[in-house]
């Protein structure tokens, strides 16, 4: 038992690695596409409002053009930021590639950020806990998709403050569903009212913070992470999640300010807390991020 135990979850692990190695190229090309999608819209836009002008068609046919090259995220082929080069299946290799190219471009030597093979790391170590977690059970997939969301959704807000609905509305669902067929522990009553609380919770607090000060503190993405977490959890792990959210921001936030490390703005993405909470929850339970702080 312990044999099968312990080789399924290294087996999980592998294919984490391959996951986390495509969650890079989401994290990168996701938002792109979204930049891409608006552009296009715009340009369709501007193009129905100016056509008997042409006072926009310059800068609606450049972003029409720009839109319509093909950029998803199965082409193009990666490549080096710097140079172009192409890179090669052999040097696209979770981890080992890395290593091998001493984390520098082959053609150029300009390195390669650590947080590409962190990122693999991260996910094949989460793939394997589910699979020793839940070994030979449809809930091990489960959770391992939502750990490769919420990875994902860390990330993507980090770098640009955007939590894409192609990803948080999926796990707000596969959550509902997976609760519905019993492949976690929570029953669908506890997830719909998770789902219901964590999304009106922060859109109140939204709203209040916006009508007391007169400026956005959270954006929606951040309200449908949160339902989407009540949804995995349900209701009852809502107050540990965004209380170990809150105060890991807060500090963050703190460090960086101190660190002049804040955006323009003075502003940190919510998402990657929550995220991280998340993830927590699923690790140790949510019971024991309360713990931890003495509750």
């Amino acid at each position: 038992m312990f044999v099968s135990q312990g080789f399924d979850a290294a087996l999980a692990g592998v294919f984490g690695l391959l996951v986390g190695s495509f969650l890079n190229v989401v994290i990168y090309r996701l938002p792109k596409m979204m930049e891409r999608q608006w552009a296009a819209e715009l340009a369709e836009a501007n193009a129905e409002a100016n056509a008997a002008a042409n006072m926009n068609g310059g800068n609606s046919a450049v972003l029409t053009a720009q839109a319509a090259e093909p950029f998803n995220l199965m082409v193009p082929r990666s490549r080096c930021g710097a140079c172009g080069h192409v890179i090669r299946w052999y040097e696209n290799i979770p981890l080992l590639s890395y290593l091998f190219l001493r984390g520098k471009c082959s053609a150029c030597k300009t390195p390669i950020s650590l947080r590409y093979p962190l990122v693999e790391l991260a996910t094949g170590l989460l793939f394997a806990w589910c699979a020793w977690r839940w070994p030979g059970q449809w809930t091990a997939l489960a959770w391992c998709g939502f750990s490769a969301a919420l990875v994902s959704l860390a990330l993507i807000d980090w770098d640009t403050t955007l939590l894409p609905d192609d990803i948080t509305l999926p796990l707000l669902w596969a959550g509902l569903l997976a609760a519905s067929v019993r492949l976690i522990d929570v029953s669908l009553a506890d997830a719909v009212w998770g789902a219901a609380a964590g999304y009106v919770s922060l859109w109140a607090v939204y709203w209040l913070f916006k009508l007391t000060t007169g400026k956005e503190g959270m954006g929606f993405g951040d309200f449908k992470l949160f339902a989407a977490l009540g949804a995995w959890f349900g209701w009852q792990a809502l107050v540990p999640i965004i209380l170990m959210s809150s105060v890991i921001g807060i500090v963050v936030a703190v460090v960086l300010k101190f660190a002049s490390g804040l955006r323009e703005g003075g502003y940190v993405p919510f998402g990657p807390f929550l995220a991280g909470a998340g993830l927590t929850a699923m690790v140790f339970g949510p019971g024991a991020i309360l713990r931890s702080v003495g509750l």
